[in-house]
This record gives C-alpha cells, structure tokens and sequence, in this order.
C-alpha cells in the first residue's frame, strides 16, 4: 500500500464550549473514492475544511504529501469581486483554463456568462464545480455536488469521476450517485471516525450492525446514555425497515396505476366513469398549455389526478417543471384549456425556503409558537415528542436557528409545514441539503400522508422510493407520463429512443400505440403474472442485498477465495434474475395500459 498523500492523525477541533470533533483519524490514498456520511451538524463540512487546510485544528497533526494540490466544492461559494461566473470559474492561484471550464460548464448546463452579483445560488455552485474540474487537482472534496443539477447533469458528473485520475471524498444525499462512485464509507459519527471498505450500498447494514452493538453495550447501563442509544438506533432501523414495506406497497399501487393510464395520445391520466372514482379527483387538468414568448412550455395536455396518487416531475432545468407544477396548483393560469380543483383541496409547499427562518429564533419558536404544545393537524403534541420524529433532541427544542447548519434548518422547516392540516403537498426540490437519515425521514412522511404529493426532483433514489407516476418534461413542450418510479421512466424512455418511436412532432411519447406483435388480450397467466412479481422483485431486492452485505465482510475471504467467489457467482445470478422480474412486470403493465384504453 502507498503512502497516504493526506493523513489527519488524533484530531481534535473545539467548537463553542465542547468538542466538536475528537481523536480523529483519516488517511487518503492516491485513488480513493470515499463517501462521508453523517448527520447534518455532524461536522461533515467542517472536516472537509480541515483536510483543505482551511481550518486550524486545536489538536493532533495534519500531514500532506508535498505537491499535493486539493480543490474543494464548498456548499456557499464566495463570488463577490468577481463581475460574471466565468471570472470566478478561471480565477486563483491555479487558475484553470478558460476553454476547459467552458467546456465543462456546457455539460452541466450553466451560463457563465451571468453577472456574479445576480446568480442564483444553484448558478454560484454549478460555476464553482466547474472550477473545481477544471482544475489539476490530486483530491477533490465535494460537498453536495449535485445539488442543482439535472438528471442528465448528474449522469455526466459520474462518467467524469469515474474516469477521474486522482482521489476523491463525497458528501451527498444522493443515494444512486453514491452506489455508482464510492468504494470505501467513512461516517462521522458523534465526533467519531468509522471507515469500511465497502461501497455505499453497505452502508446501511452496517451502520444497523454498529447501532445493534451500541445498543446491547448500552443496555448494560441504566444511564440515559443508553436511552439515548437505544431510542437513536430503534429510531434509524425501524424507520429503514417500515420503509421498505412501504416500498413492497408501494410497487402494488404502481401496477394498479398503470391500468389507469388513459387514451393514447393525449397523455391522460383517466379514471373510470362511476360516482366513487369521481370523487377521489382532486386536481383535473383539461386541454392546458403554455408558452413564454415563442418558446412553448406545455403544449395541450389533459391530466386527472386522483386523491393519494404520488407523482413526480422530472427533467433537465428549465424544462419546464416548476411552470407545469404552478399550472396545476391554479398559482399560474394556462394559456388554453382549465384547471379545477376538489372543493376540499388544501395544499402546502415546501420549497427549501429556509431563508425565511429568522436566526434569532429558537426551534420552538418555529414549530410551536414559543409554548410546550403543538397541533399537529389536529391532534395536541408536546413539542419534545414531535421534534423528535424529525430526528431532534430534547434540548434542540432552545437552539437558535442561526447555530444550525442548512440541512438542519430544511429539516426544521419540513417540521413546522407537516404539522398543518392539509390533503396537497407540493415539494420543489426537497432533497437539498438533506441527510441520509432525514431522507428516511421524509420518505416515511411522504408515504403515510393520506393526501396527494406533487413532487419535483433530480434526486433518482428517492423518486423511486416515493412516487407512484412519474411525468417527464424533455423542454420540447410534451409531458411524458409513465406508472412507476423514476427507474420504470428510464427504462421506457431508453427503450423508445432505441427504437425510434419518439418523433419530433405528433402525440407525446406517454402515449404508445399498441404493438401489433403483442397479444391481444391479457390471458389468467400474464394479470396472476403481473399481480405476483412485485412481491417476486421484493424478494430478489431483499436477496441482493444479503449478498452484498455478505461479500463486505472481511472475515468472509478468511478461509479462501472459493466461498467468496461462489456468493459472487449467486449474486451475479439473483441480479439477472431481479433484472428480468423487472423487465417483465414492465412489459406487462405496458400491455395492461394499451388494453385499458383500446
């Protein structure tokens, strides 16, 4: 094994009256792709500051390979001086050259020619990655990279850092962007290091076996650390392990959907024609479009939504998916065609505001007004109880907003907003800044809120564990409409452009027209077929993960590489067969779609 080219040996870093960080110790070798993992207000930031040599530790050493050249993605860049995002993409001691941030700045659809002064945060730090890339850097430390990028974006970014000489530590929420990336975990734990050699799709197994130890050591102490403890790990397993019922329900919802989809070639969602399905309508689009000067956003549509459907928005930035999200909640009217509403229809929306937090304020000041007791749409709840579900303690009920960090504040703000009554949730890009638990957190929310959730995200994990449609604006002004999450939206959407269905005029892609080549009817097989293979692809998710779980375990190579190359031969197996179950269920609920609406 080489010579680390950074090392953090013992650190420690006092923060107000306390440690923040404690008898820290990291070592990064020359292609490292590590993931940090952590909480918000853990020190995930901090820690990326210290590596950079930005700030000073109050103990311990920080040892860096002479000629070792760091570039750092930070979450707030600092752009004042400069005139326009390309002066500050190609400033510094080692400035990168103007046409290779030109270059990368043309991949993940940014402007730089915007004046620094009026950018948008989201403008700021797509001109900041783009610095950062452009730079002959030895480490990169990125800190929520794809914050503001679209999918396609995103995508680009993982071929780049796949390729990437040098080494790399990522902090994000993105679960997909970290599974394809990352070989090793390091967590920032209550002012400790953990590191494993494991990708990121171990992590959670084991983090789980970690809880579970902590908790049977605690057990042994009647202290309130071990309250404490025990209700931290019960808290993050029990909420992973509701989530993933959650998500077996929720792949029965999608291929009820699929029968729903309506006549082809007009992208509507349809419901039938009785009394009872009328009545769970909430939001009915009809015939709707619009345009900004010449350029057409949504050319005309029809949509019926219907009460408890969870759909999400897609596609690049400015596509069109705030516009089309104004159009259904009536904040912006159509140029043709209406919207109605349910009579009893009452949203919220939450859109990362956190601006709008006053820093002087404590969290109860937020949530509940000052006092003791909260209504939480409804039912009376001691503020301590019901902050705790949003994943904060007893005593951050006093803190002041201006001591949390950004993703504490979103957390706070998905507190305050969840507490009133509502049957609509709009959430504009709510992953940001979010941590992996409170991710979990909001999954959970989001799948026992009785109501509707309209959803914009970029965020590919997420969408799939949450939505059951999801509708695709390309920019072109057609809506693309798919049962399913953001995975079943992908695989049609490559499946089309393979083979050539999608034209650059004529009905939307959402709207296939039935294959000659296929039967025409569903037989008792294909619907027991379509019925049984979401609890079939469950239990294939379920055997994947066993496996990968089994293969991190060092203790597994121990005896030889036989054991290990036999469970790498089943995983390899189960993955196929998942891949096929997918493929099947996928096939059949398209059949099940162009029946429904012949």
């Amino acid at each position: 094994m080489s010579a680390p080219i950074l090392s953090l040996e013992s650190i420690g870093l006092v923060q107000g009256t306390g440690w923040l960080l404690r008898d820290l110790d990291l070592f990064i070798g020359e292609r490292d792709r590590l993931a940090l993992i952590g909480r918000n207000g853990a020190g995930k930031s901090t820690l990326f500051r210290i590596i950079s040599g930005l700030v000073e530790i109050d103990e311990g050493k920080r040892k860096q390979r002479p000629g070792t050249k760091i570039a750092m993605l930070a979450q707030d860049p600092e752009i004042s001086g400069f005139e326009t995002l390309l002066d500050f993409a190609t400033s510094g001691d080692d400035a990168p050259e103007k046409h290779e941030v030109e270059a990368i700045a043309d991949q993940l659809g940014t402007d730089l020619s915007r004046s620094a002064q009026t950018a948008s945060g989201g403008e700021r730090r797509r001109a900041a990655l783009c610095r950062i890339l452009a730079t002959d850097a030895d480490l990169l430390l990125l800190d929520e990279p794809t914050n503001h990028l679209d999918i396609a974006a995103i995508e680009w970014l993982e071929g780049w850092l796949n390729r990437y000489a040098g080494a790399f530590i990522v902090i994000s929420h993105d679960r997909e962007f970290l599974k394809r990336l990352t070989r090793s975990v390091v967590w920032l734990d209550r002012g400790q290091i953990r590191r494993k050699e494991i990708g990121f799709g171990g992590f959670e197994a084991w983090s789980e076996e970690v809880y579970a130890e902590e908790a049977r050591a605690a057990a042994k102490l009647d202290t309130k650390l071990a309250q404490e403890t025990k209700w931290l790990h019960r808290g993050v397993t029990a909420r992973r392990k509701r989530n993933q019922g959650r998500l077996d329900a929720l792949t029965k919802l999608r291929a009820q959907r699929a029968s729903m989809l309506g006549q082809a070639g007009k992208a509507q969602l349809d419901l039938a024609d009785d009394e009872d399905a009328k009545a769970k309508v909430v939001i009915d689009a009809k015939d709707i479009s619009k345009s900004f000067g010449d350029r057409q956003i949504l050319k005309p549509m029809s949509l019926r939504i219907q009460r408890g459907d969870r759909i999400g928005l897609v596609g690049p930035n400015g596509a069109g998916k705030t516009t089309f999200l104004k159009l259904l909640t009536k904040e912006l009217e159509p140029d043709t065609g209406r919207v109605r509403h349910a009579k009893t229809l009452s949203g919220i929306l939450i859109d990362q505001q956190r601006s709008l937090l006053a820093p002087k304020l404590r969290v109860r000041d937020i949530v509940a007004e000052g006092g003791e007791w909260i209504d939480v749409r409804g039912e009376t709840k001691h503020i301590v109880g019901y902050l705790k579900q949003f994943l904060f303690t007893r005593e951050d009920a006093d803190r002041l907003v201006g001591s949390m960090s950004g993703g504490e504040r979103s957390r706070l703000l998905l507190a305050r907003e969840f507490a009133r009554p509502s049957n609509l949730l709009v959430l504009d890009e709510p992953t940001n800044d979010l941590d992996l638990e409170t991710l979990d957190l909001l999954q959970e929310v989001i799948a026992d809120y009785e109501g509707t959730v309209l959803l914009v995200s970029h965020d590919r994990d997420f969408l799939d564990r949450t939505v059951n449609m999801v509708i695709g604006l390309d920019g072109s002004g057609y809506a693309d409409i798919v049962a399913g999450g953001f995975a079943d939206w992908e695989r049609k959407r490559r499946t089309r452009s393979q083979s050539g269905s999608k034209q650059s005029s004529g009905p939307p892609a959402s709207a296939p027209q039935p294959s000659p080549a296929r039967e025409e009817r569903m037989t008792f097989k294909d619907k027991h077929e379509l019925e049984t293979l979401p609890a079939r692809i469950a239990d294939l998710e379920r055997q994947v993960k066993i496996h990968e779980t089994a293969l991190a375990d060092p203790k597994l190579y121990e005896a030889g590489p036989a054991a290990a190359q036999k469970l790498g031969d089943e995983l390899e197996r189960i993955r196929e067969d998942l891949l096929t179950a997918e493929d099947r269920w996928l096939e059949l609920s398209e059949k099940a779609e162009e029946l429904a609406v012949q």
